[in-house]
């Protein structure tokens, strides 16, 4: 089953169960979806539709931040109540372990000498962890691991 075809089965489930928090947070997302295949013209695939509820992801941590700094704490728990929502759609986050094991496997295919070959290892890299980790982080534990 598809991704797509999960969030159109949990809004029927959110639906029935009358939870408006993740009833709305997920026609957001299929909006989104919607919005981006009507603009490119093509039909989203399962890695497409994880770039796009992993940036939605990010809004909303910026967003609950800034929130947070204005001291709007109903708006700060509406946001966090949207990413628990968006982040069962995403896979399995990497721990810090996993993580570490695959940033070294990358710099050993791609051969990374030092920080110039970072974006070989970051091209490499992108694929295998898309959705599963912050891109921030991901970029310090390559400088770490190539200036090491």
């Amino acid at each position: 089953m598809s991704l797509l075809d999960n969030l159109k089965n949990a809004q029927i489930e959110a639906m029935r169960a009358k939870d408006k928090i993740r009833l709305g947070t997920i026609r957001m997302a299929l909006a989104g979806v919607k919005q981006r295949e009507v603009d490119e013209r093509i039909e989203l695939n399962d890695s497409d539709i994880i770039a796009l509820l992993t940036k939605m992801v990010k809004q909303r941590k910026d967003a609950a931040s800034q929130f947070e700094q204005a001291k709007r704490q109903d708006l700060v728990d509406i946001e966090l109540a949207e990413i628990e929502v968006l982040q069962d759609f995403l896979p399995q986050a990497l721990s810090d372990e996993e993580l570490s094991i695959l940033v070294a496997q990358a710099v050993t295919e791609t051969q990374a000498a030092g920080m110039q070959d970072m974006s070989k290892v970051m091209a490499w890299l992108k694929p295998k962890v898309q959705g599963r980790v912050d891109m921030g982080l991901l970029s310090g534990k390559i400088k770490a691991t190539l200036n090491a």
